[in-house]
């Protein structure tokens, strides 16, 4: 019998044998993350506990159990010193408005008013309204406590003559008649010496150029126009509602002479003085003062004419 040939077995098919990884301590630090799975979890599945923890609860305030998160407050109600800052601003522009336009109605009212007595005596004038609010006045169109007084230069043709005026109750109510109604109205006129002396000596022919001076007498209500020729004394008096310089007594040249020589040019003057008046005007009171001639005009219940009746109230 033939004993086959013996052969090696055939050498380990496969990688080289490795040599053991080295000991030590294992790895620190977490594990690789990886992307998280997608989909449900498979049934039967249940969250490892770290994953089941609730997340933190504010804390209980003092006083009361903890309260919702609430959104941030906004605009005026979150800032309460930015409201009360618009309220302001907003209450000053409106005080700002008011008084801006008291101020100009009031100079407008004055001007308007101003104009017309500067127009009537023919001398400049101011006018003033009482503390009421004027706005108020002219809203309701219903006027108090109206001054006005002029420069003390001249009453028409008076030299130095001044004028102070106190008018009430004006209703502004523009018709085809008048402009309104006045309920009152006072005027204080002051008549100066040296003014009557100015005023003389342009209206009395030949002897008022040479009247040098005029000398009140309260105690006799009379005045003394005086010069190097003579002198004349005059009587000032209401007459008729209007102012009337009456003349009492003439000398000139160591004689008397007629009072008709000087009382023509004193009623000339007086008539141009006191004629037209508006609004029934009239003089109620005059007296002779230190100073010179004190007389009281007055009207009560008076219509005020509109600018077609009397160019100087134009304007009303």
């Amino acid at each position: 019998m033939t004993i086959p040939p013996q052969f090696p077995p055939p050498p380990p098919q496969g990688p080289p044998p490795q040599d053991p990884p080295p000991q030590g301590p294992p790895p620190q630090g977490p594990p690789p993350q990886g992307p998280p799975p997608q989909g449900p979890p498979p049934h039967g599945y249940h969250a490892p506990p770290t994953a089941q923890i609730p997340p933190p609860q504010p804390a209980a305030t003092a006083g009361g159990p903890p309260q919702p998160d609430e959104a941030p407050r906004r605009g005026l109600r979150a800032d309460p010193v930015s409201a009360l800052l618009v309220v302001v601003i907003v209450v000053a522009v409106g005080i700002a408005a008011l008084l801006g336009g008291e101020i100009y109605a009031r100079h407008r009212a004055d001007t308007i008013v101003a104009k017309a007595v500067s127009c009537v005596v023919e001398d400049g004038a101011t006018a003033s309204f009482g503390p009421r609010p004027f706005l108020l006045q002219h809203f309701t169109h219903s006027y108090r406590d109206m001054s006005v007084e002029t420069a003390g230069n001249r009453i028409r043709e008076a030299k130095g003559m001044k004028l102070k005026l106190l008018l009430d109750d004006v209703r502004i109510n523009p018709t085809a008649e008048s402009a309104g109604t006045l309920g009152s109205l006072d005027a204080d006129v002051t008549w100066s010496a040296q003014g009557i002396k100015d005023t003389v000596q342009g209206i009395i022919p030949v002897l008022g150029n040479l009247v040098s001076g005029v000398t009140p007498d309260p105690s006799t209500g009379t005045l003394e126009l005086e010069g190097p020729l003579g002198t004349v004394t005059i009587l000032p008096q209401v007459a008729d509602g209007g102012l009337s310089l009456q003349v009492v007594k003439v000398t000139g040249l160591g004689f008397t002479l007629p009072r008709e020589t000087v009382q023509p040019a004193l009623d000339a003057f007086t008539s141009t003085l006191t004629a037209n008046l508006p609004m029934g005007i009239h003089a109620d009171s005059v007296s002779v003062t230190d100073t010179g001639v004190s007389a009281k005009f007055i009207t009560r219940d008076a219509t005020i004419p509109n600018g077609a009746q009397d160019p100087c109230f134009a304007g009303i």
